[in-house]
């Protein structure tokens, strides 16, 4: 009992740090990179997501990854009540919605759709490849968010994968070293890893901030569906996992799948709203 209080706690520390970190985040979303780095509140942001992570790490000494990831979407719980307090507001119905469809189809997916394995880290041969694939898939989803017009969907969906890769990697380097000793950090392969999870871990970052130009509510959402689908696939394809369901299981699976994307859906059409309905600056006589 005290491991499970212990887990929802630091989960719940977690998600408030990720949130409170989101929300800094999304109001200078619309600055250059450069002026940025040039803002105290940007730093702080960046040390609330390390908190974050740091929190989140810890947990896993404490509980299970099936309880430990469904609390990971109290992040978007917390931060869109934040978000609509910061703007002096109500949260929607819509966003209210958008919001339940979204924690509801993920947590169901994350249940459904777990993972046993028997091999917990990459090899070299498995590492490299990933590697590059991510690179491309970062970075033609970032390029595709940068077009004139474009879904900052896009860049969301680039930082949910680039942080799920980041975190195969460290749990990754983590384990080698504990096993093998400090020494293995000069072989290639690790000094590829250690390379690769500074590089997702800004790209991450940076690709979340930008998503967040239009609002926060639809980014965060895609970013915590994507993060947790995108770790599956590296471990069913990469670390000898296998998914733990029957075809009861997966057709659940699927209902969730298109809840979730209902409520990122409503979460969009909500930002999209707030937009429209602001009301103009009065015409001079």
């Amino acid at each position: 009992m005290t491991d499970l209080l212990i887990t929802i706690a630091l989960c719940v520390g977690c998600a408030i740090a990720y949130a409170i970190a989101a929300l800094i985040q999304a109001r200078y979303a619309d600055r250059p990179v450069a002026e940025l780095a040039k803002l105290p509140v940007l730093w702080l942001a960046l040390l609330l997501n390390g908190l974050g992570a740091a929190l989140h790490v810890t947990s896993l000494g404490f509980g299970p990854l099936s309880l430990i990831q469904p609390l990971g979407v109290l992040t978007l719980v917390i931060a869109v009540p934040f978000a609509a307090n910061h703007a002096h507001r109500k949260v929607t119905r819509l966003e209210l919605t958008g919001m339940t469809n979204t924690v509801i189809g993920l947590v169901g997916l994350t249940l459904l759709i777990s993972t046993s394995g028997t091999k917990q880290i990459l090899s070299a041969p498995e590492l490299v490849p990933l590697v590059i694939a991510t690179a491309m898939v970062v970075a033609v989803l970032g390029l595709l968010g940068r077009q004139p017009g474009a879904s900052t969907l896009w860049e969301a969906a680039a930082g949910g994968i680039a942080y799920s890769v980041c975190s195969a990697l460290c749990q990754t380097v983590v384990v080698t070293v504990t096993e093998r000793g400090a020494d293995a950090l000069l072989q290639p392969s690790m000094l590829l890893g250690l390379t690769a999870i500074c590089v997702f871990a800004i790209a991450a970052t940076l690709l979340t901030h930008r998503s967040y130009r239009a609002g926060l509510g639809a980014p965060l959402a895609v970013t915590n569906l994507v993060n947790p689908a995108s770790a599956t696939v590296i471990g069913v394809l990469l670390l000898g996992e296998h998914l733990g369901t029957g075809p009861v299981e997966i057709t659940v699976a699927a209902g969730c799948a298109l809840l979730a994307g209902l409520g990122v859906t409503q979460l969009t059409r909500a930002r999209d709203e707030e937009v429209v309905t602001v009301p103009p600056e009065p015409v001079a006589a």
